[in-house]
């Protein structure tokens, strides 16, 4: 009995974490507004140069 209650349970613990991985409706629209935060934040105060393009660019794909 204990030996499958640790099986179910490792199991568990390893299945968790894929149920995260589906995006929502919600993340969707989050997503949405941020990038056009981000596009706002481009038109008002463009980047002065390559390098902060760059920089600016790098923020966005490691978010």
């Amino acid at each position: 009995m204990r030996k499958l209650s640790l099986q179910v349970l490792s199991a568990l613990v390893l299945l968790v974490p894929l149920a995260a991985c589906e995006e929502g409706p919600a993340e969707r629209a989050g997503r949405s507004i941020d990038n056009a935060g981000s596009a706002i934040r481009d038109t008002v105060d463009p980047p002065r140069g390559p390098v902060e393009r760059l920089g600016r660019d790098i923020d966005r794909a490691t978010r």
